[in-house]
């Protein structure tokens, strides 16, 4: 695979700089809504006509250089049997959270045949997509846990690091369980053909530098590791990481992924020599006027050219206000702004 997507993740010359953009299929989008309407969320992840429609509908409208598998990051649990849903308006919601070392055994391994339907409907995609890479990707541990210990979305994750802090033993066991599913997810989506991987620790900003590294590095990184022989390239993001952006690549990934907290230019240098960026327009800059748009866009590509390599990104997902016109003017910005004039 030889797209500016994947050769700017590993740092190689492109003729532009590549952009996708977080949650872009999905719920901007009026066609999402309309062949989602009465299937439940987690019902939609597992149906795989559905999931490589909706994979495919901002492909239609943007001129992106990459897909985004259609999932969530907690179906691998639904699928080992969790009681977890997605409440409309709220989001993941654990009917029995964890609370000791019992509940353990309530994640066991993932298997590829849980997920018959991820294989299925990434095998459909590659098939469509052709060169256009597809996205796969998993969630972190910090947030998965956070989820299963809080019971669902929280402020401050106070039970979480309450369990970090507190019952290492149990808070280890449990991150390495999650860690395993999420090796086991990613392995299914390359093996039926994702062309690169995404680890979405949403939350784990949360969390100090020095309790990153003792509680959860050594689980991101045997992640990342797990995947190296792939050979496809592996991003991290979370959101509120400026403080951890040199350990997301310590880590083990190929490209780290920045919110719009950290400008482009700061966030090399806090990451580390040879770290491609992912990011970092600010979602809520999409809301504003074209030529405020314009100006932070170009702002962002200005300051990723310092980088190891640079895919430009939202900081965030998109928010579901935004109108679809604006995504597909900004992805045509940011291909001739950068566009690179041949040797």
């Amino acid at each position: 695979m030889t797209s500016p997507f994947v050769r700017a993740c590993r740092g190689e010359p492109v003729p532009y700089t590549p952009v996708w953009f977080m949650r872009q299929a999905g719920r901007s989008l009026p066609e999402y809504h309309r062949v989602r309407a009465g299937i439940p969320m987690l019902d939609s992840c597992t149906r795989p006509e559905l999931v490589a429609e909706i994979t495919m509908q901002p492909l239609r409208r943007y001129d992106v250089d990459a897909a985004v598998l259609f999932s969530d990051i907690v179906v691998p649990l639904r699928a080992i049997g969790v009681d977890v849903d997605i409440k409309p308006g709220v989001g993941p919601v654990v009917d029995r959270p964890f609370r000791d070392a019992s509940d353990l055994a309530r994640l066991r391994p993932l298997e590829p045949g849980d997920v018959p339907y991820i294989t299925e409907a990434v095998g459909s995609l590659v098939g469509e997509l052709g060169e256009r890479p597809l996205i796969g990707f998993a969630g972190g541990p910090f947030t998965l846990a956070s989820y299963l210990i809080e019971g669902g979305p929280s402020k401050n994750h106070d039970r979480t690091k309450a369990m970090m802090y507190g019952d290492p033993g149990l808070w280890h066991g449990l991150l390495g369980a999650l860690a395993g599913i999420a090796i086991s997810f990613l392995r299914v989506q390359v093996a039926a053909g994702a062309s690169a991987v995404q680890l979405f620790d949403s939350w784990v900003g949360a969390v100090s530098p020095q309790d990153y590294r003792r509680s959860i590095l050594p689980h991101t990184s045997r992640i990342f590791a797990a995947l190296e022989p792939a050979g496809v390239p592996r991003i991290h993001f979370g959101v509120g990481t400026g403080e951890l952006l040199g350990l997301l690549g310590e880590a083990g990934a190929d490209v780290v992924g920045v919110d719009w907290r950290v400008p482009l230019d700061e966030a090399a240098r806090r990451a580390g020599p040879g770290k491609a960026l992912q990011g970092n327009l600010d979602p809520a800059v999409l809301l504003a006027p074209w030529e405020v748009i314009e100006s932070r866009a170009r702002d962002v590509l200005a300051r990723g050219r310092g980088a190891g390599g640079h895919v430009f990104n939202l900081g965030h997902g998109v928010l579901p206000e935004t109108d679809p016109g604006t995504l597909a003017r900004l992805a045509d910005l940011v291909h001739a702004a950068s566009a690179r004039t041949p040797a």
